[in-house]
């Protein structure tokens, strides 16, 4: 017997886009267009359509069992390929095989129908993926405690809040025990202890044998829960691997990375930021191994160099470095507190930063020549910047940002200091 869930042969959607459309189905439409057509003779334009494709040719296998993450930037055919798999809309061509009772939460209360109650909702959901009566009545108590909905089980859906209405849509789709469940930027809507439920509900759906297909933006948790990764771009498959590898490779080129500056340079000492006394001429960030073009991860030992022309004689100059997080906030300042008398010339001090002490998120640093250990000669605001990711593995119920400007692995130790009989 085959262990395939899901069978992907060369899936293709093509959207027609149409780029002007002449409506009046409300009365404010048709006076506007009345207002329009005094003005413009030649208003009825026939709509013109563009084909948009929003898959290319997609093949795939997915074996039971697995739990698959699909990632890639807004717009790359993520959420197309997941609503072709849960048959809410068909391919333009190409087939996609399912084996196995499927189960899906694509946008938030997909399947709810807004004037039946919270309950009425669990059982009709129950129903559309092939489930039983006596299946779900069983799953019932459970399903409402984790949505945290009880006093408005026979509310109708229409009066949730957004939060309400994701809490327990999440809550049918994780526990009426699809075979197969599609889940796409569940943790887009809801609040830090609802996304750590959910996170920890699809870790233990996973490891209870179920199929999973997890699209999100949030790749500590694409590395943790996903054994494998697809990268989606441009409506095709580009890269489909171990999770860790298809991660780094997307964070490497896009995402998230592009638009930072990792150098800057002045070969020309009379165009360099500085004074009659000191010249800079390059500040860059590099990392201390590995390729270059890799990212900055919360693991990566880096470094900060800066290269400065000295203009003074037997002068005593070193470098401080202010480092800033994303909120502006000054995580530390550290300097190479030189004692050295340095003559006129061209130098560079290097400031090392090992792994696992910095936060993840983007920092800019401010570079400061000091004499004679106290004395600040020049300050420059740096537009290099250092993005460190965060895609550690980690095992629980939390996959986010944890608090704090910092992030150092500290060494933890527990012992017993009496048992109690």
């Amino acid at each position: 017997m085959s262990d395939i869930a899901i069978r992907a042969e060369n899936l293709s959607k093509k959207y027609n886009i149409a780029t002007e459309k002449i409506r009046h189905d409300t009365f404010s439409d048709q006076l506007a267009y009345g207002f329009k057509s005094i003005f413009h003779r030649n208003i009825q334009k026939k709509p013109s359509n563009k084909a948009f494709m929003a898959l290319k040719d997609v093949s795939f296998e997915i074996k039971e069992g697995e739990i698959v993450g699909i990632i890639g930037q807004n717009g790359a055919g993520k959420s197309t390929l997941l609503k072709i798999l849960s048959r809410i809309t068909v391919p333009t061509s190409g087939r996609a095989d399912i084996y196995g009772r499927i189960g899906s939460l694509l946008e938030v209360g997909t399947g709810f129908h807004p004037e039946l109650s919270g309950r009425e909702n669990i059982y009709l959901n129950g129903a559309i993926i092939g489930m039983k009566k006596e299946e779900i009545r069983r799953q019932f108590d459970a399903i409402v405690d984790f949505a945290e909905i009880g006093k408005f089980l026979d509310t109708p859906v229409k009066r949730y809040s957004s939060g309400m209405y994701v809490r327990l849509a999440f809550a049918v789709a994780a526990h009426l025990e699809p075979e197969i469940l599609l889940l796409d930027e569940v943790l887009a809507v809801g609040d830090i202890a609802f996304q750590k439920k959910c996170l920890g509900k699809i870790g233990n759906i996973a490891k209870c044998g179920r199929t999973v297909i997890f699209i999100s933006h949030n790749m500590t948790a694409v590395n943790s829960l996903c054994e494998r990764v697809l990268w989606v771009s441009g409506g095709e498959i580009i890269e489909d691997g171990p999770a860790t590898d298809v991660v780094s490779s997307y964070l490497a080129t896009s995402g998230g990375v592009t638009n930072n500056v990792s150098e800057e340079i002045w070969n020309d000492m009379s165009e360099a930021p500085g004074n009659d006394t000191v010249r800079l001429r390059c500040i860059q960030v590099r990392r201390q191994e590995g390729h270059a073009s890799e990212p900055l991860t919360m693991q990566t030992a880096f470094q900060v160099e800066v290269e400065f022309w000295n203009m003074l004689d037997e002068a005593q100059l070193h470098i401080t470095i202010h480092l800033y997080n994303s909120e502006g906030l000054i995580v530390f300042s550290t300097g190479s507190l030189n004692k050295q008398i340095l003559p006129k010339g061209l130098f560079r001090s290097v400031g090392y930063f090992p792994g696992d002490l910095l936060n993840s998120g983007r920092h800019r640093f401010s570079v400061l020549v000091v004499k004679n250990l106290s004395s600040v000669i020049y300050s420059y605001e740096s537009q290099v910047a250092i993005n460190i990711l965060d895609v550690r593995e980690r095992e629980g119920t939390w996959y986010g940002k944890e608090p704090g400007v910092v992030q150092p692995l500290l060494k933890w130790t527990t012992e017993c200091l009496c048992e109690m009989s």
